[in-house]
C-alpha cells in the first residue's frame, strides 16, 4: 500500500477536552468529524494511551474546540506535545464551563459539546461517537486545516492516527554548526547557547543532543526540529 494516499485525506485542527470526577484535560486532535445532521451528530478518534481518552470514556462527554487558522504554534505545542498526567494544560488557557465539560475558547472559532452514544474499538485508536448539545459559534475567523498546520512546519505526534513516522522523507544532513527551529512552537536552538536550564551545556551541536531532550517550549522531540 502507498501511504501518500492516505497523507492527501483532508482534516481540521481541534482541541478536544473531557472531564470525569475531579481529573479534566485536553488535547489537540484531527479526526473530528460530523457524521450525521439529523439528529447532530459528531465522532472523534483518540488514542488509547492518551489521557483524555480515559477521561471521556469515564465521563461520557467530551468538547471539541475549531482552532482558527492564527492560533500561536505554542498553544498547539502544549495541548499537543505535553501530557495532561504530567501538566495541568487547562490552567494555561481561557476555559469556559460547559454543560458537563470544560470548554477551551483561546484561539477558537466555534466550540461544541457532545454526550457519547457509542465507543468503537480501532485498534490503537477509540472512535467515540456522540450527539452534539451545545454549540456556539466564537469568531468569524477561518479555522486552522491540518494541511494549514504542516504548512507552518507542524509536526504530528506518534500517538496521532495520522503520523507518518519514519516514511516521512528525510532532510539533507545539515552543517553541524547551525541552528534548529522547532517545527512546532518556533523555538530556535543555538549551538551557541545551549539550554543550561535542561542541563545542554554552550556549545553543544544539536547533533549531540540526547535522543530525549524535547523541545523546552513546548515539549516537542528532537525530529520536529528543522535546521535553518
Amino acid at each position: 500500500m502507498d501511504p501518500r494516499a492516505l497523507w492527501t485525506m483532508s482534516y481540521g485542527m481541534y482541541l478536544v477536552t473531557a472531564r470525569a470526577g475531579s481529573r479534566a484535560n485536553g488535547q489537540i486532535a484531527n479526526a473530528v468529524f460530523q457524521v450525521t445532521a439529523e439528529p447532530p451528530r459528531v465522532a472523534i478518534a483518540i488514542n488509547k494511551a492518551n489521557f483524555t481518552h480515559d477521561l471521556i470514556r469515564d465521563g461520557g462527554w467530551f468538547a471539541f474546540s475549531v482552532l482558527a487558522e492564527t492560533v500561536p504554534m505554542e498553544f498547539i505545542g502544549l495541548f499537543g506535545f505535553k501530557s495532561g498526567r504530567d501538566v495541568d494544560k487547562l490552567a494555561q488557557a481561557t476555559v469556559r464551563e460547559g454543560l458537563h465539560v470544560p470548554l477551551v475558547v483561546d484561539h477558537a472559532v466555534a466550540v461544541t459539546e457532545a454526550r457519547v452514544l457509542q465507543a468503537v474499538d480501532a485498534g490503537t485508536h477509540t472512535v467515540f461517537i456522540g450527539e452534539a448539545g451545545a454549540a456556539e459559534v466564537l469568531s468569524a475567523g477561518a479555522p486552522l486545516t491540518y494541511a494549514g498546520y504542516h504548512a507552518r512546519n507542524g509536526k504530528a505526534p506518534k500517538n496521532a492516527p495520522t503520523y507518518r513516522g519514519e516514511t516521512e522523507p528525510a532532510a539533507p544532513a545539515p552543517a553541524a554548526a547551525s541552528t534548529w527551529t522547532c517545527g512546532v512552537c518556533g523555538y530556535t536552538y543555538d549551538p551557541a547557547e545551549g539550554d543550561p536550564a535542561h542541563g545542554i551545556a554552550p556549545g553543544t551541536r544539536f547533533e549531540d543532543l540526547p535522543d530525549d531532550w524535547v523541545c523546552p517550549v513546548c515539549g516537542a522531540p528532537k525530529d520536529a526540529f528543522l535546521s535553518d
